[in-house]
């Protein structure tokens, strides 16, 4: 839920009439929730973008956890696997909601469910951390994130620096084929209508800016390589979900 919708239905809303961001998946819903108030108070609190996404506390019922990031299945639970608050991890989930097993997909099952003592785990898919008060910050796909020279990369954040411009209208991580299985980042930007650079000029003015904007950030100062692109393929339901698999073939190409 992008944080400006929020405000504009404060704008509408009076106390105590709120608007709430849930948080979950097909597996597992709800997970999360936050109030649009107190998500526009940590905002003011804590402005920094590369922060990530808060969406909220854990619901009644659910037990909600940071583990180790791994592509790898993970059969059994073990503690050892548990981070840190404030350490970025994979997502795990467990409750009454949680679903056990994907129908006649057991190896789908076997990466994205964990065996604990009779209840299961369920890997979200998803990278975050937990906050001192016990609130959950999205920091987006674990499939997405890109593993360079300098360490990983995170959707969420990333692209949120860069969206501050104002001529984006959104942007996407991707990263290209480099060495050693590590990848060049490269940030694609969609940018508003009517702002697409026609020129070798204005293309490298816009890049300029990008560049001074990620500078800011230790996160993504070492960011370099940027790429405009008319229109994101994005999920038609809901012209949100963008598919960067296909926007990083793009740009290998």
């Amino acid at each position: 839920m992008p944080h400006d919708l929020h405000e504009r239905f404060q704008q509408i809303l009076t106390p105590p009439g709120d608007s709430f961001t849930p948080y979950g998946a097909t597996e597992a819903l709800p997970v999360t929730a936050i109030s649009g108030r107190e998500l526009i108070a940590l905002v003011q609190q804590r402005p920094d973008p590369t922060a990530g996404t808060c969406v909220g506390y854990a619901v009644p019922g659910v037990d909600l956890r940071i583990i180790r990031i791994s592509d790898a299945p993970i059969a059994e639970w073990d503690d050892t696997l548990l981070l840190s608050s404030g350490v970025v991890g994979e997502i795990v989930v467990s409750g009454a909601m949680v679903t056990k097993t994907y129908v006649n997909r057991p190896d789908a099952t076997a990466l994205a469910k964990i065996a604990d003592a009779g209840r299961v785990w369920h890997r979200m898919g998803d990278l975050g951390y937990l906050d001192a008060g016990g609130r959950l910050w999205f920091y987006g796909r674990k499939s997405h994130r890109v593993e360079t020279a300098l360490g990983p990369l995170y959707t969420e954040p990333v692209e949120k620096v860069f969206n501050q411009h104002p001529r984006v209208y959104r942007s996407a991580l991707v990263g290209i084929a480099a060495q050693h299985g590590l990848k060049t980042p490269v940030l694609i930007v969609e940018p508003e209508a009517g702002q697409m650079p026609k020129t070798a000029e204005e293309r490298a003015r816009f890049v300029s800016e990008l560049r001074i904007l990620g500078a800011d950030y230790s996160m993504t100062a070492a960011i370099s390589r940027f790429m405009f692109h008319p229109s994101f393929p994005v999920d038609i339901r809901h012209n949100a979900k963008i598919f960067r698999e296909q926007l990083a073939e793009w740009a290998e190409k």
